[in-house]
Order: structure tokens, then sequence, then C-alpha cells
């Protein structure tokens, strides 16, 4: 993680399965939040969650229908 709490990912777009790298900011800790797929366009929700008070988050990527 850089300075700004922000790091690239390596994920799956749940709707499309191309690979995606998008840039998650971890800096406003536990959060929700749309992003479109840069490959299919389609909305995909970030969920960013603690995952148990040692401060680290676990990110989360769904679909909008689900």
């Amino acid at each position: 993680m850089n300075e700004y709490n922000q790091e690239e990912l390596a994920l799956f777009c749940p709707y499309c399965g191309e690979s995606i790298r998008p840039l998650i900011d971890y800096s406003a800790g536990a959060q929700e939040y749309y992003e479109d797929c840069s490959v299919c366009c389609a909305p995909i929700l970030f969920s960013l969650t603690d995952r148990g008070g040692d401060g680290a988050l676990k990110v989360e990527v769904r679909r909008d229908d689900e």
C-alpha cells in the first residue's frame, strides 16, 4: 500500500469475467461504492469490510443485481 492508502488490485468483473485492476482507496475505512467495469461498463458494487479489529479491510465485488 502506498502513502495515500491506495492499492491497485487484480480482480475479475462479476459481469463479464474479464480481469480488471481498480484502484482501491482504503483511507475511508469500511465502505460500499459502485465503480463501472473498465471492460464492459457494468456497475460493480465494491464492499470494503473490516476483517476483525486488525485494521485490514477485505474487498469483495458483486453484481448490482445480487
